[in-house]
């Protein structure tokens, strides 16, 4: 069995003296497709800033890689991650400037076939001298998937990657993202609010609440036969603070 990617141990976060996260323990592995739901507030956007080494814990201890992280992550570890935010903040540059830039941050530059594939892919074909003022919501949320996928990243963190998209846009993203994860073994970390998206993606699902991971299991045994109450009420839809 692999080694995990990540292993957070009694990580705490806190913002103005107010604790936000209090992770116990938590290994991701890679490769898999690992959902987090919760109601807001929960701590789930957070928990994925530490992911991408964005902010240190205030306390614990991470490790990436099998490397702990005593201070700030290395470049070569940020380099490995890349997040994709429910507003896509696209830059006031056309699709393919945008779906380029990572890449040209690392002093690479996107074939032209592969950028070709990547509109393809995301449905943006005939979209590539278009600037973001001029695209629909699914489309500049697809314009930033392929921005971070363009890098080749070995995690894709994915904040409530589809809130407010048509289905027609899910079902695109969505299927990427499963792509990603079955042909390239891209370790996927999706925070979403939609307890069907997580079902559909998850190979192990968890629930946050006021800052702790108060479940985590496989996909099937979370929703089927859920360990504590609390889980058992959330997937009911019922309202759990």
């Amino acid at each position: 069995m692999s080694a995990p990617l990540y292993i957070l141990q009694d990580v705490r976060q806190a913002y103005a003296g107010r604790q936000v996260l209090a992770i116990d323990h938590l290994a991701i592995m890679p490769g898999e497709i690992l959902a987090l739901v919760g109601p807001s507030g929960a701590g789930k956007s957070t928990l994925l800033r530490l992911l991408n080494f964005l902010e240190r814990p205030a306390a614990g201890r991470i490790s990436f890689a099998g490397r702990p992280l005593n201070g700030a992550a290395s470049l070569a570890a940020r380099r490995r991650v890349t997040t994709v935010f429910q507003t896509p903040g696209l830059l006031n540059r056309t699709v393919a400037d945008n779906i380029r830039y990572g890449l040209a941050l690392r002093g690479r530059k996107l074939a032209p076939q592969l950028l070709e594939q990547w509109l393809a892919r995301l449905g943006l074909a005939g979209l590539a001298r278009q600037r973001p003022a001029h695209l629909s919501a699914g489309e500049a949320q697809r314009v930033a998937l392929a921005r971070a996928l363009a890098i080749q990243p070995d995690v894709l963190l994915l904040d409530e990657p589809t809130a407010n998209l048509d289905p027609y846009n899910v079902g695109l993203i969505e299927s990427i993202i499963r792509q990603e994860n079955g042909e390239r073994g891209v370790t996927v970390v999706l925070v979403t609010h939609d307890v069907f998206q997580a079902r559909r993606l998850g190979q192990r699902t968890g629930l946050l609440l006021n800052g702790r991971l108060v479940e985590l299991a496989a996909t099937g045994d979370f929703f089927d036969r859920p360990q504590q109450s609390v889980t058992a009420a959330f997937v009911r839809g019922e309202l759990v603070y």
